[in-house]
Protein backbone atom coordinates (compact mmCIF):
# COMPACT_ATOMS: atom_id res chain seq x y z
CA UNK A 1 0.00 0.00 0.00
CA UNK A 2 2.31 2.77 1.19
CA UNK A 3 5.40 3.45 3.20
CA UNK A 4 4.91 5.09 6.56
CA UNK A 5 7.84 5.51 8.91
CA UNK A 6 6.30 6.97 12.04
CA UNK A 7 3.38 6.21 14.28
CA UNK A 8 2.17 9.80 14.06
CA UNK A 9 -0.81 10.52 11.76
CA UNK A 10 0.36 11.46 8.28
CA UNK A 11 -2.99 12.29 6.72
CA UNK A 12 -2.63 9.41 4.29
CA UNK A 13 -2.55 6.05 5.95
CA UNK A 14 -4.50 6.10 9.17
CA UNK A 15 -8.18 6.15 9.91
CA UNK A 16 -7.85 8.90 12.51
CA UNK A 17 -6.77 11.41 9.87
CA UNK A 18 -9.92 13.23 8.80
CA UNK A 19 -11.02 16.14 6.67
CA UNK A 20 -14.36 16.46 8.44
CA UNK A 21 -13.70 20.07 9.33
CA UNK A 22 -13.59 20.90 5.65
CA UNK A 23 -16.58 18.88 4.40
CA UNK A 24 -19.87 18.64 6.30
CA UNK A 25 -21.34 15.16 6.78
CA UNK A 26 -23.94 14.26 4.18
CA UNK A 27 -26.45 13.38 6.91
CA UNK A 28 -26.86 16.99 8.11
CA UNK A 29 -29.87 19.01 6.97
CA UNK A 30 -30.68 22.70 7.07
CA UNK A 31 -34.17 22.22 8.50
CA UNK A 32 -36.15 22.74 5.29
CA UNK A 33 -35.80 19.27 3.84
CA UNK A 34 -32.64 19.92 1.84
CA UNK A 35 -29.09 18.93 2.44
CA UNK A 36 -26.76 21.91 2.77
CA UNK A 37 -24.49 22.62 -0.14
CA UNK A 38 -21.19 20.88 0.50
CA UNK A 39 -17.90 22.64 0.11
CA UNK A 40 -15.84 21.37 -2.83
CA UNK A 41 -13.40 18.65 -1.85
CA UNK A 42 -9.93 20.11 -1.61
CA UNK A 43 -6.92 17.88 -2.05
CA UNK A 44 -4.45 18.38 0.79
CA UNK A 45 -0.92 17.30 -0.04
CA UNK A 46 1.27 15.49 2.48
CA UNK A 47 4.71 16.84 1.73
CA UNK A 48 6.59 14.43 3.96
CA UNK A 49 5.34 11.52 1.85
CA UNK A 50 6.03 13.37 -1.40
CA UNK A 51 9.64 14.05 -0.42
CA UNK A 52 10.02 10.44 0.72
CA UNK A 53 8.80 9.15 -2.64
CA UNK A 54 11.12 11.52 -4.51
CA UNK A 55 14.08 10.14 -2.57
CA UNK A 56 12.98 6.52 -2.99
CA UNK A 57 12.69 6.78 -6.75
CA UNK A 58 15.92 8.75 -7.16
CA UNK A 59 17.73 6.18 -5.01
CA UNK A 60 16.13 3.34 -6.97
CA UNK A 61 17.33 4.77 -10.28
CA UNK A 62 20.83 5.08 -8.87
CA UNK A 63 20.53 1.54 -7.53
CA UNK A 64 19.55 0.25 -10.99
CA UNK A 65 22.63 1.95 -12.43
CA UNK A 66 24.89 0.44 -9.75
CA UNK A 67 23.36 -3.00 -10.25
CA UNK A 68 24.58 -3.15 -13.86
CA UNK A 69 27.86 -1.26 -13.41
CA UNK A 70 29.29 -1.88 -9.95
CA UNK A 71 27.37 -4.29 -7.74
CA UNK A 72 28.40 -7.91 -7.37
CA UNK A 73 26.34 -10.57 -9.16
CA UNK A 74 25.19 -12.04 -5.85
CA UNK A 75 23.71 -8.69 -4.83
CA UNK A 76 21.43 -8.66 -7.87
CA UNK A 77 20.33 -12.22 -7.08
CA UNK A 78 19.76 -11.21 -3.46
CA UNK A 79 17.60 -8.24 -4.53
CA UNK A 80 15.55 -10.51 -6.80
CA UNK A 81 14.96 -13.03 -4.01
CA UNK A 82 13.87 -10.24 -1.66
CA UNK A 83 11.49 -8.89 -4.31
CA UNK A 84 9.90 -12.32 -4.71
CA UNK A 85 9.59 -12.87 -0.96
CA UNK A 86 8.17 -9.43 -0.27
CA UNK A 87 5.83 -9.84 -3.23
CA UNK A 88 4.45 -13.09 -1.82
CA UNK A 89 3.99 -11.33 1.51
CA UNK A 90 1.55 -9.02 -0.27
CA UNK A 91 -0.04 -11.31 -2.87
CA UNK A 92 -0.31 -14.62 -1.03
CA UNK A 93 -0.47 -13.01 2.40
CA UNK A 94 -2.13 -9.63 2.85
CA UNK A 95 -4.17 -9.99 -0.34
CA UNK A 96 -5.38 -13.52 -0.98
CA UNK A 97 -5.17 -14.96 2.54
CA UNK A 98 -6.11 -12.11 4.85
CA UNK A 99 -7.98 -9.50 2.78
CA UNK A 100 -10.09 -12.00 0.83
CA UNK A 101 -10.02 -15.15 2.99
CA UNK A 102 -9.71 -17.15 -0.23
CA UNK A 103 -7.78 -19.92 1.53
CA UNK A 104 -6.54 -20.84 4.99
CA UNK A 105 -3.03 -21.41 6.29
CA UNK A 106 -1.53 -23.06 9.34
CA UNK A 107 0.68 -21.16 11.77
CA UNK A 108 4.08 -21.84 10.12
CA UNK A 109 2.85 -20.55 6.74
CA UNK A 110 1.16 -17.55 8.34
CA UNK A 111 4.40 -16.75 10.16
CA UNK A 112 6.37 -16.91 6.90
CA UNK A 113 3.85 -14.64 5.21
CA UNK A 114 3.92 -12.11 8.06
CA UNK A 115 7.72 -11.94 7.82
CA UNK A 116 7.52 -11.55 4.03
CA UNK A 117 4.80 -8.92 4.43
CA UNK A 118 6.94 -6.93 6.86
CA UNK A 119 9.80 -7.13 4.36
CA UNK A 120 7.48 -5.53 1.77
CA UNK A 121 6.78 -2.50 4.02
CA UNK A 122 3.36 -1.64 2.62
CA UNK A 123 1.89 -1.26 6.11
CA UNK A 124 0.96 -4.04 8.48
CA UNK A 125 -1.55 -6.63 7.29
CA UNK A 126 -4.51 -5.28 9.26
CA UNK A 127 -4.27 -1.83 7.67
CA UNK A 128 -3.52 -3.19 4.20
CA UNK A 129 -6.45 -5.61 4.29
CA UNK A 130 -8.88 -3.02 5.63
CA UNK A 131 -8.10 -0.57 2.83
CA UNK A 132 -8.29 -3.37 0.29
CA UNK A 133 -11.69 -4.54 1.48
CA UNK A 134 -12.92 -0.96 1.20
CA UNK A 135 -11.46 -0.82 -2.30
CA UNK A 136 -13.49 -3.86 -3.38
CA UNK A 137 -16.72 -2.81 -1.69
CA UNK A 138 -16.64 0.71 -3.13
CA UNK A 139 -14.44 0.36 -6.21
CA UNK A 140 -14.08 3.48 -8.39
CA UNK A 141 -16.00 5.74 -6.01
CA UNK A 142 -14.75 8.42 -3.62
CA UNK A 143 -14.72 5.72 -0.94
CA UNK A 144 -12.11 3.78 -2.94
CA UNK A 145 -8.68 4.71 -1.48
CA UNK A 146 -7.11 4.64 -4.97
CA UNK A 147 -10.08 5.46 -7.17
CA UNK A 148 -8.89 4.89 -10.77
CA UNK A 149 -11.48 7.32 -12.09
CA UNK A 150 -9.23 10.06 -10.73
CA UNK A 151 -6.56 9.05 -13.26
CA UNK A 152 -3.46 6.89 -13.56
CA UNK A 153 -1.20 9.04 -11.41
CA UNK A 154 -3.66 9.25 -8.53
CA UNK A 155 -4.45 5.54 -8.50
CA UNK A 156 -0.76 4.64 -8.81
CA UNK A 157 0.97 6.89 -6.28
CA UNK A 158 -0.96 10.15 -5.94
CA UNK A 159 -3.40 8.72 -3.40
CA UNK A 160 -0.45 8.32 -1.04
CA UNK A 161 0.63 11.93 -1.50
CA UNK A 162 -2.56 13.50 -0.18
CA UNK A 163 -5.04 13.08 2.62
CA UNK A 164 -7.76 10.50 2.23
CA UNK A 165 -11.17 11.49 0.94
CA UNK A 166 -13.66 11.60 3.83
CA UNK A 167 -15.72 8.84 2.18
CA UNK A 168 -12.77 6.46 2.49
CA UNK A 169 -12.64 7.08 6.23
CA UNK A 170 -16.39 6.82 6.67
CA UNK A 171 -16.86 3.61 4.69
CA UNK A 172 -13.76 2.07 6.21
CA UNK A 173 -15.42 2.18 9.62
CA UNK A 174 -18.17 -0.11 8.34
CA UNK A 175 -15.90 -2.90 7.05
CA UNK A 176 -15.89 -6.01 9.23
CA UNK A 177 -12.34 -6.60 10.42
CA UNK A 178 -13.15 -8.80 13.42
CA UNK A 179 -11.51 -11.85 11.82
CA UNK A 180 -8.14 -10.12 11.56
CA UNK A 181 -8.47 -8.40 14.92
CA UNK A 182 -8.80 -11.87 16.46
CA UNK A 183 -5.58 -13.11 14.82
CA UNK A 184 -2.87 -12.88 17.49
CA UNK A 185 -0.06 -13.09 14.96
CA UNK A 186 -1.40 -10.13 12.98
CA UNK A 187 -1.96 -8.13 16.15
CA UNK A 188 1.65 -8.85 17.17
CA UNK A 189 2.85 -7.53 13.81
CA UNK A 190 0.64 -4.47 14.16
CA UNK A 191 1.83 -3.72 17.70
CA UNK A 192 5.55 -4.05 16.95
CA UNK A 193 5.53 -2.97 13.30
CA UNK A 194 7.69 0.10 13.82
CA UNK A 195 10.39 -2.12 15.34
CA UNK A 196 10.10 -5.12 13.02
CA UNK A 197 9.78 -3.25 9.72
CA UNK A 198 13.09 -1.30 9.79
CA UNK A 199 14.96 -4.45 10.80
CA UNK A 200 13.44 -6.74 8.17
CA UNK A 201 12.93 -4.30 5.29
CA UNK A 202 16.04 -2.12 5.51
CA UNK A 203 18.69 -3.29 8.00
CA UNK A 204 19.08 -6.99 7.20
CA UNK A 205 18.83 -6.63 3.40
CA UNK A 206 21.70 -4.12 3.56
CA UNK A 207 23.92 -5.83 6.13
CA UNK A 208 23.79 -9.38 4.71
CA UNK A 209 25.47 -8.57 1.33
CA UNK A 210 28.24 -6.64 3.11
CA UNK A 211 29.15 -9.40 5.55
CA UNK A 212 28.30 -12.48 3.48
CA UNK A 213 29.97 -11.72 0.14
CA UNK A 214 31.91 -8.49 0.65
CA UNK A 215 29.57 -6.06 -1.08
CA UNK A 216 30.12 -2.34 -0.47
CA UNK A 217 27.73 -0.51 1.82
CA UNK A 218 26.75 1.80 -1.04
CA UNK A 219 25.86 -1.01 -3.41
CA UNK A 220 24.05 -2.97 -0.71
CA UNK A 221 21.92 0.02 0.27
CA UNK A 222 21.02 1.31 -3.18
CA UNK A 223 20.63 -2.05 -4.96
CA UNK A 224 19.39 -4.61 -2.44
CA UNK A 225 17.34 -2.16 -0.40
CA UNK A 226 16.32 1.00 -2.27
CA UNK A 227 15.95 -0.43 -5.77
CA UNK A 228 14.33 -3.65 -4.55
CA UNK A 229 11.88 -1.87 -2.24
CA UNK A 230 10.85 0.82 -4.73
CA UNK A 231 10.46 -1.73 -7.54
CA UNK A 232 8.20 -3.86 -5.33
CA UNK A 233 6.09 -0.84 -4.44
CA UNK A 234 5.54 0.06 -8.09
CA UNK A 235 4.61 -3.49 -9.03
CA UNK A 236 1.91 -3.39 -6.34
CA UNK A 237 0.73 0.07 -7.41
CA UNK A 238 0.35 -1.05 -11.04
CA UNK A 239 -2.45 -3.36 -9.91
CA UNK A 240 -4.31 -0.28 -8.63
CA UNK A 241 -3.57 1.85 -11.69
CA UNK A 242 -2.81 0.05 -14.96
CA UNK A 243 -4.94 -3.00 -14.19
CA UNK A 244 -7.90 -0.70 -13.52
CA UNK A 245 -7.48 1.24 -16.76
CA UNK A 246 -6.16 -0.92 -19.59
CA UNK A 247 -7.05 -4.40 -20.77
CA UNK A 248 -9.97 -6.63 -21.67
CA UNK A 249 -13.00 -7.27 -19.49
CA UNK A 250 -14.16 -10.78 -20.40
CA UNK A 251 -16.01 -11.43 -17.14
CA UNK A 252 -17.67 -8.08 -16.41
CA UNK A 253 -17.64 -5.22 -18.88
CA UNK A 254 -19.40 -2.92 -16.44
CA UNK A 255 -16.42 -2.50 -14.10
CA UNK A 256 -13.04 -0.84 -14.61
CA UNK A 257 -10.69 -3.67 -13.54
CA UNK A 258 -9.16 -5.39 -16.58
CA UNK A 259 -7.06 -8.37 -17.61
CA UNK A 260 -3.50 -7.02 -17.88
CA UNK A 261 -0.69 -9.43 -18.78
CA UNK A 262 2.15 -7.01 -18.04
CA UNK A 263 0.88 -6.25 -14.54
CA UNK A 264 0.38 -9.94 -13.86
CA UNK A 265 4.01 -10.69 -14.71
CA UNK A 266 5.37 -7.89 -12.52
CA UNK A 267 2.95 -8.44 -9.64
CA UNK A 268 3.31 -12.24 -9.44
CA UNK A 269 -0.12 -13.03 -10.84
CA UNK A 270 -2.25 -10.10 -9.67
CA UNK A 271 -2.92 -8.57 -13.10
CA UNK A 272 -5.94 -10.71 -14.06
CA UNK A 273 -8.00 -8.06 -12.41
CA UNK A 274 -11.35 -8.27 -14.18
CA UNK A 275 -11.60 -11.88 -13.04
CA UNK A 276 -10.47 -10.97 -9.55
CA UNK A 277 -13.04 -8.23 -9.02
CA UNK A 278 -15.73 -10.52 -10.40
CA UNK A 279 -14.74 -13.48 -8.20
CA UNK A 280 -12.70 -12.01 -5.32
CA UNK A 281 -12.88 -15.19 -3.23
CA UNK A 282 -10.92 -17.30 -5.77
CA UNK A 283 -7.46 -17.99 -4.34
CA UNK A 284 -5.98 -18.01 -7.87
CA UNK A 285 -7.29 -14.49 -8.71
CA UNK A 286 -7.43 -15.81 -12.28
CA UNK A 287 -9.04 -18.43 -14.48
CA UNK A 288 -5.70 -19.54 -15.95
CA UNK A 289 -4.79 -23.16 -15.43
CA UNK A 290 -1.00 -22.71 -15.38
CA UNK A 291 1.63 -20.86 -13.37
CA UNK A 292 3.43 -18.96 -16.12
CA UNK A 293 1.99 -15.59 -15.15
CA UNK A 294 0.71 -16.46 -11.69
CA UNK A 295 3.61 -17.38 -9.42
CA UNK A 296 1.52 -16.67 -6.35
CA UNK A 297 -0.87 -19.47 -7.22
CA UNK A 298 2.12 -21.81 -7.60
CA UNK A 299 3.33 -20.66 -4.16
CA UNK A 300 -0.04 -21.40 -2.55
CA UNK A 301 -0.44 -24.72 -4.38
CA UNK A 302 2.97 -25.86 -3.15
CA UNK A 303 2.02 -25.24 0.45
CA UNK A 304 -1.36 -26.88 -0.13
CA UNK A 305 0.52 -29.95 -1.39
CA UNK A 306 2.44 -30.24 1.90
CA UNK A 307 -0.65 -29.46 3.98
CA UNK A 308 0.21 -25.95 5.16
CA UNK A 309 -2.46 -24.24 3.01
CA UNK A 310 -5.97 -25.65 2.90
CA UNK A 311 -9.62 -24.83 2.12
CA UNK A 312 -8.58 -23.26 -1.20
CA UNK A 313 -11.65 -21.58 -2.70
CA UNK A 314 -12.08 -21.36 -6.45
CA UNK A 315 -14.78 -20.97 -9.07
CA UNK A 316 -16.16 -23.83 -11.21
CA UNK A 317 -16.21 -23.44 -14.97
CA UNK A 318 -20.01 -23.52 -14.97
CA UNK A 319 -20.17 -20.36 -12.86
CA UNK A 320 -17.52 -18.65 -14.98
CA UNK A 321 -19.39 -19.50 -18.18
CA UNK A 322 -22.65 -18.07 -16.82
CA UNK A 323 -20.96 -14.84 -15.82
CA UNK A 324 -19.06 -14.49 -19.09
CA UNK A 325 -22.30 -14.86 -21.03
CA UNK A 326 -24.21 -12.45 -18.80
CA UNK A 327 -21.77 -9.55 -18.31
CA UNK A 328 -18.59 -10.18 -20.35
CA UNK A 329 -17.34 -7.87 -23.09
CA UNK A 330 -17.12 -10.67 -25.66
CA UNK A 331 -13.34 -11.14 -25.42
CA UNK A 332 -13.55 -14.43 -23.51
CA UNK A 333 -13.08 -17.46 -25.79
CA UNK A 334 -16.29 -19.03 -24.44
CA UNK A 335 -18.42 -15.88 -24.70
CA UNK A 336 -21.37 -16.23 -26.96
CA UNK A 337 -26.73 -5.77 -17.77
CA UNK A 338 -26.20 -4.39 -14.73
CA UNK A 339 -23.09 -4.80 -12.51
CA UNK A 340 -23.37 -7.42 -9.76
CA UNK A 341 -23.06 -6.29 -6.16
CA UNK A 342 -19.43 -5.97 -5.08
CA UNK A 343 -17.98 -8.00 -2.24
CA UNK A 344 -14.57 -7.87 -0.57
CA UNK A 345 -14.11 -11.65 -0.56
CA UNK A 346 -15.24 -14.81 1.25
CA UNK A 347 -17.60 -14.21 4.20
CA UNK A 348 -18.69 -10.76 3.01
CA UNK A 349 -22.31 -10.47 4.16
CA UNK A 350 -23.32 -9.38 0.64
CA UNK A 351 -21.85 -12.45 -1.03
CA UNK A 352 -24.62 -14.48 -2.64
CA UNK A 353 -25.28 -17.88 -1.14
CA UNK A 354 -25.47 -19.42 -4.61
CA UNK A 355 -21.93 -18.21 -5.29
CA UNK A 356 -20.76 -19.87 -2.06
CA UNK A 357 -22.64 -23.06 -2.90
CA UNK A 358 -21.12 -23.21 -6.38
CA UNK A 359 -17.57 -22.34 -5.31
CA UNK A 360 -15.00 -25.12 -5.09
CA UNK A 361 -13.00 -25.48 -1.85
CA UNK A 362 -10.00 -27.77 -2.23
CA UNK A 363 -7.59 -29.25 0.33
CA UNK A 364 -10.35 -29.16 2.93
CA UNK A 365 -9.64 -29.98 6.54
CA UNK A 366 -11.96 -31.53 9.07
CA UNK A 367 -13.00 -29.49 12.12
CA UNK A 368 -10.44 -31.12 14.42
CA UNK A 369 -7.49 -30.51 12.13
CA UNK A 370 -8.60 -26.94 11.42
CA UNK A 371 -7.98 -26.02 15.04
CA UNK A 372 -4.29 -25.76 14.18
CA UNK A 373 -4.45 -22.06 13.49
Amino acid sequence: MAPNITSAPTGVLFENDTLEADIPPVETFNGVGKKPEQKPFKVKLVWRNILLFVYLHAAALYGAYLMVTAARFYTGIWATILYMCSGFGITAGAHRLWAHRSYKANFPLRLILVVFNTLAFENHVYEWARDHRVHHKYSETNADPHNAKRGFFFSHIGWLCCKKHPDVLEKGKGIDMSDLAADKLLMFQKKYYLLLMPLICFFLPTVIPVYCWGESWKNAWFVATMFRYTFTLNMTWLVNSAAHLWGQRPYDQFINPSENLGVSVGALGEGWHNYHHTFPWDYKTAELGNYRTNFTTAFIDFFAMIGWAYDLKTVPMSMIAKRVKRTGDGSHPHHHHSHEGDVWGWDDKDMKQEDKDDALVTHKRDAAAAKDK
